[in-house]
């Protein structure tokens, strides 16, 4: 696995560099998660928090190496007159091009990093480089509904807020991802006159994946499974409760047929029966229908995908596509706007 090799021989040589014992565990931290580690041994082997071990490895995607690095700096401030003229020429001169991968060329070249996306975008244009796409948007979304049950949800979670700091109670986000191997095609930046092509056997061969963030701390959960039905379904929220044990678990997702089949809700009937519903070790909440922006999962999805497009060149079969698509959120801990929307932790 090409891609895999490259970024351990990449560590390997920065480790055996002799960096400051700092650097040295931001650097094993990431190795670790290649090496296939769990959260909780990387955090006994090394005594760190989960925060320290996906703050390196985000870093490590974004910037490199470098960003490992004690001296590393994020912004500077900005670009001079003659080192746009110098970025125009580069930005000419590639064949397609990501908006992180600008991101990271200008931080590595010049040293600045703008705060705001739309800074990136201001040189794109500049450049003359082109960039459209379709925004989708479902015709059947009741928008009444989906602020209803928003105040439904915040009304749950500040009723519950002492249980949920305290972490007997966890709340989580679930859904599914269904990867094709085609995902790795966006939007990229090109000259206009020239097409991107992307060598795919298969674009349609597919993992689907259950995926549940906390929406407390952020940490997502997810597992690979064949198909999205009634019997995975339960073997995640089996999964759920073995990595949150003497926690009670909320679920909250959408109204798919096998989040409220029969046989789910007897399955949920069985592991609560006897207590009173305050009590439950599993509890489900039902988002309002077609509207996907409420669940935060889907920005996690989201940000899992845009890595596999910024390293698309790399991903030669679909292993590959599965294999960092996994590496970059799998027991990540996430921080992004939705992770507030409802109510907010310290």
């Amino acid at each position: 696995m090409s891609i895999v090799r490259k970024i351990v021989k990449e560590l390997d040589q920065f480790i055996e560099s002799n960096p400051d014992s700092r650097e040295l565990k931001r650097a094993l931290a990431v190795r670790m998660t290649l090496q296939g580690y769990s959260h909780r041994a990387i955090k006994k082997i090394l005594q760190v928090c989960s925060g320290f071990i996906s703050k390196w490895k985000e870093q490590y995607i974004i910037h490199g190496i470098e960003a490992l690095k004690l001296g590393y700096k994020g912004s500077v401030g900005y670009l001079s007159k003659e080192e746009k003229t110098e970025l125009f020429q580069w930005l000419n001169s590639q064949e397609s091009l990501t908006l992180g991968e600008l991101e990271y060329y200008i931080a590595q070249k010049y040293g600045v990093t703008y705060q705001a996306k739309s800074s990136y975008y201001d040189l794109l244009d500049e450049g003359q480089i082109s960039w459209k796409k379709s925004q989708k948007k479902n015709p059947q979304k009741n928008q009444d509904l989906v602020d209803k049950k928003k105040e439904e949800i915040k009304e749950y979670i500040e009723k519950n807020k002492e249980k949920i700091e305290l972490g007997n109670l966890k709340i989580f986000f679930v859904d599914e991802c269904h990867l094709l191997w085609g995902d790795i095609c966006g939007y990229v930046w090109g000259k206009k006159a020239e097409r991107i092509e992307v060598p795919i056997r298969n674009e349609k061969e597919r993992q689907t994946y259950y995926g549940g963030v906390n929406y407390r701390t952020g940490q997502v959960f997810i597992k690979d499974y064949e198909v999205g039905n009634t019997e995975n379904t339960i073997n995640f929220i089996k999964y759920l409760i073995s990595k949150n044990k003497d926690s009670q678990i909320v679920i909250i997702w959408d109204g798919a047929k096998y989040h409220i089949s029969k046989e789910l809700k007897e399955y949920l009937g069985k592991i609560n029966e006897g207590k009173e519903q305050e009590d439950w070790l599993v509890k489900c909440i039902k988002l309002a229908p077609n509207a996907p922006e409420q669940n935060p999962i889907e920005d996690v999805w989201l940000q899992g995908k845009e890595i596999l497009r910024k390293y698309w060149n790399m991903c030669k079969t679909f292993k590959i596509v599965k294999w960092l698509f996994e590496w970059a959120i799998k027991e990540h801990i996430f921080s992004f706007p939705k992770l507030s929307m409802y109510a907010s932790f310290s």
